[in-house]
């Protein structure tokens, strides 16, 4: 008998839904054969058969939300179901009867939990070593917690985990000095492995405590009466992204660069365009002349086309634009791989096919994970100006609004020309106020003059 695991469709997914099951029990599948659709937080993809048999249990209904990854959702007997053929017996003698002894229960059953796996990771446990005593021998969190002697959850930015992870520091060990305790990043700054852990002046004015962060009142502890709201249960999509952009808004020092661009001479160029490649199917919208414009200028100004990691700033080498794109329930950025280096033609094929896919949430994780930078265009909403959270571990995101007519000052005189304000909210980690600045100019000479794309 196989279990079939809920499997991690990308590298953050620790749970999804079980949308839909293809096969019933008693249905033989082959190697390949598509079994199931998953929901993870940005898409909807098929799971395949890892092996040939017959389904003999759906131990999770279609539909089952918060279904972590390693959950065993159904059953394969190895069997195929036909009658097996008979033995041909050797003219001399039948064969003999061998009694095969089962195979011995592993130590380590079923995968462990994401809570157990960070466990793992703060407490440098391996877990091979540790023995389950969940289903399956399964390694639950008290399992993790009795193996390091120490019963507490150490509380951490995943910033700080990550840079603890990469230097071997032991983060029971450390201090922090973050909200209730909370161990953040400048809190490892100058440890050592196996150095005595260094305590900061905010750890010292403010006693750390193991509580864990304070939680989101409900709305009746607020003064709303119960049933005066209707309650519309978080989706995946949903949840992921409230974590996610919380994480972000909370370590990431951000600022914004707002200006004021003249798009006249970009819609006499896209009106052009357009009447070029209309035999052929293709329409070029404003956003795609944005996210050429900026790949464009990201290539000019690389030190904009960066991330921070502990160990550095990484220039990246091609500009992997991310697009913001609405769904049903959130939100969706699949990317433009190497825009600096695509025709207009082409990124207005392939934003089209992505928008499409990624409203039907059908898109690959590799075609919504690893951008470089970010456009969120909201001017098509009437929306003038706003601003962004930043992706990580992206340094930058361009929020765009609407080209509206606006007066302007050419020449001492009064004129009209239609106008559109965009703001590049940075990482001030990666990119200060001059970097962000002359990446705006780049991108303002491009969206101005767009004859400054083909240079």
């Amino acid at each position: 008998m196989t279990d079939i695991l809920m499997p991690a469709l990308s590298p953050t997914m620790e749970e999804g839904v079980l949308a839909k099951w293809l096969v019933k029990p008693g249905d033989t599948v082959a190697s390949g054969d598509v079994i199931a659709e998953i929901e993870t937080d940005k898409a909807t993809m098929e799971v395949e058969a890892v092996d040939e048999g017959v389904i003999t249990a759906l131990l999770v209904q279609a539909g089952s939300e918060g279904v972590k990854v390693g959950t065993v959702i159904a059953q394969l007997d190895g069997a195929t179901g036909t009658a097996p053929a008979p033995a041909k017996a050797e003219p001399a003698a039948p064969p003999p009867v061998v009694a095969i002894e089962p195979e011995p229960k592993p130590t380590v059953g079923l995968p462990p939990s994401p809570s157990v796996r960070r466990i793992a990771e703060e407490k440098g446990l391996d877990l091979t070593t540790v023995s389950g005593t969940g289903k399956e021998g399964r390694v639950t969190k008290g399992d993790a917690l009795a193996a390091t002697g120490k019963g507490e959850r150490i509380f951490a930015s995943p910033i700080a985990r990550r840079f603890a992870a990469q230097r071997g520091l032991d983060l029971s060990q450390i201090t922090g000095s973050g909200p209730s305790g909370r161990i953040i990043e400048r809190d490892l700054e100058g440890v050592q492995q196996g150095a005595p852990p260094a305590v900061s002046k905010a750890a010292t004015a403010q006693p750390a405590t193991s509580a864990p962060p304070a939680q989101v009142p409900s709305l009746e502890e607020m003064g709303i009466p119960a049933g005066s709201y209707d309650l519309v249960p978080l989706n995946n999509v949903q949840r992921v992204a409230a974590k996610r952009l919380t994480e972000a808004a909370r370590d990431i020092p951000t600022f914004p660069l707002i200006v004021d661009l003249e798009i006249d001479a970009l819609l006499e160029a896209r009106k052009a365009i357009n009447a070029v490649l209309e035999k052929d199917g293709v329409k070029v919208s404003v956003n795609d002349l944005v996210i050429k414009a900026a790949a464009m200028a990201l290539a000019r100004e690389r030190a904009t086309n960066a991330s921070y990691t502990p160990d550095g700033i990484a220039l990246h080498k091609h500009a992997d634009i991310s697009v913001a794109v609405a769904i049903e329930g959130g939100l969706i950025t699949p990317i433009i791989r190497q825009a600096e280096l695509k025709s207009l033609s082409q990124i207005a094929t392939e934003m089209k096919d992505l928008g499409a896919r990624a409203k039907a949430r059908k898109l690959k994780p590799e075609e919504f994970q690893g951008g470089t930078f970010s456009v969120s265009n909201l001017g098509m909403f009437g929306i003038r100006e706003f601003g962004s959270i930043i992706n990580p571990p992206q340094g930058a995101i361009l929020s765009v609004g609407a080209g509206e007519q606006r007066p302007v000052v050419r020449n001492g005189q009064l004129a009209i020309a239609t106008v559109m304000t965009v703001t590049l909210t940075c990482d001030h980690r990666v990119v200060d106020g001059a970097t962000g600045a002359k990446w705006l100019q780049a991108f303002k000479t491009m969206i101005e003059q767009p004859a400054a794309m083909l240079a």
